[in-house]
């Protein structure tokens, strides 16, 4: 698989990542453990070498789960993972990211995922509390220790981003990024652009709804946070069918599935943006890496912005209280 920069300090990584959250984390059922392992291992025999994780998954599960499938690889992939969030009883409750906790959640990670030093390292909500130039400072030191190779941030505006820059460069920004989530090519996507820092693109195919899969009839599994998102309300998939229709056009057109035009329309956008697909099913990961070979050409790309920018996305991406933590 091609292989695409983050940011300007050495970072590489294949032009499709896996997003391991959903193994361990809110997408319930979660498969055996066994499984999980085997499907990040298949990964990387099918040139994937980035993987998404993070403390709160879980908690902590997910690390581990990352960890062991990729112990026999050190060296060979890049692992992110993320702090920010006060974990107590299991639970994941308000943000933190003073110096002291990021330190702490550094120690906990690299024991989990079973390296010498974290590969990227995301703060994964913005604090209110912290100056963002703390955090910054904080991961610098952590960097300067050989405990982190890498900074970025997640979900944050492109007030914070400059801030933390200019105190150590970022390699990356994690927000969601698709063709239903698009609010960031006002200003995140230039900024970052400007500053030289990646894109990785979490929820590339809209939580699954932009595979095709997804109807108003469709009935989620208890536990399965989707139950508790705006956009997939039943009206709210209702009323997004017309995005679908535009992705199957073109699906059709090039003799692939709605879930590779999706990601490819992704990469498309930018060298420099990097989706993170997540999934529990082999063959939906061999699907995905599928798209990195697909290309449009500059008149369909117009096509695409075209006919989409007549189409409203009826319900916002997350209930209000969660949407407030982003830090937009």
């Amino acid at each position: 698989m091609q292989k695409r920069k983050l940011g300007n300090e050495g970072l590489e990584v294949s032009a499709i990542g896996l997003g391991c959250m959903g193994m361990s984390f809110s997408y319930y059922p979660f498969p055996e453990k066994e499984l999980a392992v085997d499907l990040i291992r298949k990964a990387v025999e099918q040139g994937v070498n980035f993987f998404d994780t993070a403390e709160v998954y879980g908690p902590y599960t997910n690390e581990e789960l990352v960890g062991e499938a990729l112990e026999p690889y050190k060296g060979k992939v890049v692992i992110a993972t993320k702090f920010g969030f006060n974990i107590q009883d299991g639970k994941m409750v308000g943000v933190n990211s003073k110096p002291e906790q990021i330190k702490k959640a550094v120690e906990g990670s690299l024991k989990r995922l079973r390296v010498d030093a974290i590969d990227l390292l995301y703060q994964h909500r913005v604090d209110p509390n912290v100056a963002i130039e703390d955090v910054a400072g904080t991961v610098k030191d952590l960097i300067k220790e050989g405990k982190v190779k890498y900074f970025g941030l997640s979900e944050a505006g492109a007030q914070t981003i400059r801030k933390a820059h200019a105190v150590q460069p970022i390699s990356a920004l994690q927000s969601e990024y698709s063709l239903w989530t698009r609010q960031h090519e006002k200003e995140i996507i230039p900024a970052i652009e400007e500053l030289g820092i990646g894109l990785v693109a979490f929820s590339p195919l809209g939580k699954g709804f932009l595979t095709g899969k997804i109807d108003e009839n469709t009935k989620f599994k208890q536990g399965d946070f989707r139950n508790t998102l705006p956009r997939f309300t039943e009206e709210a998939r209702k009323a997004n069918a017309g995005l679908l229709d535009l992705i199957n056009e073109f699906a059709q057109r090039k003799n692939v599935t709605p879930a590779q035009i999706a990601l490819a329309w992704v990469l498309a956008q930018k060298p420099w943006i990097v989706p993170i697909p997540g999934t529990t099913k082999l063959h939906r990961l061999t699907e995905n890496i599928g798209a990195a070979t697909i290309e449009f050409t500059s008149e369909e790309l117009k096509q695409i912005d075209e006919a989409s920018s007549h189409i409203k996305i009826e319900g916002s991406r997350y209930p209000e209280a969660l949407e407030k933590t982003t830090g937009l």
